[in-house]
């Protein structure tokens, strides 16, 4: 298990972007839609095969059945950096592990084909701070096509009253860019930048 991209809310889909380019001062790039969950993203590639998504309720789009991924339905206040997404190579096998995180879906966008979990209510456990697992189908990956930035991931901080917890919760995690500490539920990752070191919260 290891980071597979990070994803930053809001109301909108330009104010979520808005609070990315301001973090970091680099712009985002086109993404797409998700019709299975009435969602549409913009995107911006990090180093080492990361990226970074900013993510908004689509207005045009019909509402979905059932909840929003990401916890999106509840979604209040300014954007903010509100989920963090685990590749894994056997999501079956993950989700025996922590049936919490939710039943994995089969999506698809253009050529990309992916699967990931997804819980009933749309939350995820811990209070969000529990990733979203995904595992991908096939060779290809967003990150792939998405311009460099000058962008990597330094750290993302996950921070929860219950870290031990949360850290038993995440044994499989193998990515040391991850740290988990106590302290209300919160994310927020050190990215570096061409402009210097930058947070994204």
């Amino acid at each position: 298990m290891r980071i597979d991209h990070l994803a930053v809310a809001g109301n909108t889909l330009a104010e979520a972007a808005a609070h990315v380019e301001a973090a970091l001062g680099l712009p985002m790039q086109p993404g797409g839609a998700h019709p299975r969950f009435g969602t549409h993203n913009r995107l911006m590639g990090l180093a080492d095969g990361l990226y970074l998504e900013a993510i908004a309720i689509d207005p045009e789009a019909p509402a979905p059945e059932g909840s929003r991924w990401f916890d999106l339905d509840r979604l209040d206040g300014p954007p903010h950096l509100r989920t963090w997404i685990a590749r894994v190579d056997d999501l079956d096998a993950a989700c025996a592990r922590a049936p919490e995180a939710g039943a994995a879906l089969a999506l698809a966008r253009g050529d990309l084909r992916w699967r990931m979990a997804v819980p009933e209510t749309g939350v995820l456990p811990f209070d969000n701070c529990f990733p979203a697992l995904i595992e991908w189908l096939g060779q290809a990956h967003p990150a792939e096509r998405l311009a460099p930035s000058g962008a990597r991931l330094h750290r993302l901080i996950v921070a929860h009253p219950e870290a031990a917890a949360l850290r038993a919760a995440l044994a499989a995690l193998d990515d040391p860019r991850v740290a988990i500490e106590p302290g209300a539920a919160a994310l927020c990752a050190e990215i570096a930048t061409p402009h210097g070191l930058r947070v994204l919260a």
